[in-house]
């Protein structure tokens, strides 16, 4: 089966505590088991890529947010922990959606996946985003709850269920142990049937 792996915004302005959008505790709790997963699809011969909010200095996006992620600064760097390592690729954006302005849809196209697991920061923004557009263009997604973080619990809660519902979701729990394992854990949950 092929799968590509979407890194959702692991940058220092969302993920270290000094950043000027930090989301949490839950977003650091997520880090291993986001390595874990670049890992096992690297090793797999699988498409990893990186999304990294690389806004312009005067983006209309601080109209809402706090001026956070200006390419090239510290804040828009992908975290230590998460460092892209090589086969990997990175892809700046500029909205919520990984999809706009960018070569993102021809980079997953080339990949001709079954399915694509989306993982990083903030569920309920640019991961519902980007999960909304995968749909949008007829993709199969996968989120690994314990992969994806939100600065707001019940937003997160919120998304994970849209993310389900409405886009045909399916959601795992067992991202640490690799996309095989969960696999293995929804055929056990349907006793078997595929």
């Amino acid at each position: 089966m092929r799968r590509v792996l979407l890194v959702i915004d692991m940058l220092n302005d969302f993920i270290d505590p000094k950043g000027a959008l930090y989301c949490g505790e839950t977003s650091r709790a997520i880090i291993p088991a986001v390595r874990a997963l670049v890992d096992r699809f690297l090793s797999a011969g699988q498409t990893v890529i990186y999304l990294r909010d690389a806004h312009a200095e005067n983006d209309k996006e601080f109209e809402l947010f706090s001026r956070h992620s200006v390419k090239g600064t510290w804040g828009s760097r992908i975290i230590p922990e998460l460092e892209p390592p090589p086969g990997s690729m990175v892809v700046d954006k500029t909205r919520f959606t990984g999809f706009f302005g960018n070569d993102l849809a021809e980079i997953i196209a080339r990949a001709r996946p079954d399915e694509v697991w989306v993982t990083g920061v903030v569920t309920s923004i640019c991961v519902m985003d980007t999960a909304g557009d995968l749909r949008n263009r007829d993709y199969s997604v996968v989120v690994p709850v314990d992969a994806v973080a939100d600065f707001d619990p019940e937003f997160h809660e919120f998304a994970l269920k849209r993310m389900q519902r409405v886009y045909g979701a399916r959601l795992v729990e067992s991202s640490a142990r690799g996309p095989e394992a969960a696999e293995a854990a929804e055929k056990n949950k349907r006793g078997g049937r595929e």
